[in-house]
């Protein structure tokens, strides 16, 4: 048991870069849903009218996922897509299904709460709020 606090002890320095890697990507991983609506890429059958809530959405999805990305304005920026998610999940995927399964509605869940650990974690090492002394490293 000692020998897993001492291990425990010594990978939790790693937490601001791990922090900082599950930031970028998730942020790069989600800006892909922006891209497509926005940009047309990856090619999709489904390309939004502007100003239509899913254009909205899109736009939110490559601004904002771009700006988590680098790491500025981290903080606010997560909490706008953590309740676009919260505002996704309810809208589009719960009148599907209880189940979020059964409804597509798993990744909507899963991005909403890690943006929301962001509003309280921060973005980690290799932000440009760090390298602006915004945010401690």
């Amino acid at each position: 048991m000692e020998m897993l606090t001492v291990l425990f002890e010594k990978v939790s320095k790693f937490q601001p870069y791990t922090l900082g890697l599950l930031r970028i990507v998730s942020s790069l991983i989600f800006m892909a849903h922006g891209t497509q609506k926005i940009l047309g890429f990856p090619a999709s059958d489904k390309a939004p009218a502007m100003f239509s809530l899913s254009w909205t959405a899109g736009m939110l999805e490559l601004v904002g996922g771009f700006l988590l990305l680098i790491g500025l304005f981290s903080r606010p920026v997560a909490f706008v897509l953590s309740g676009l998610m919260a505002f996704a999940y309810w809208l589009a995927h719960a009148p599907r299904s209880v189940y979020p399964v059964l409804n597509g509605g798993d990744a909507a869940i899963l991005y909403c709460f890690i943006f929301l650990y962001l509003v309280f974690a921060g973005p980690g090492r290799w932000s440009v709020d760090a390298l602006l002394k915004r945010e401690r490293a």
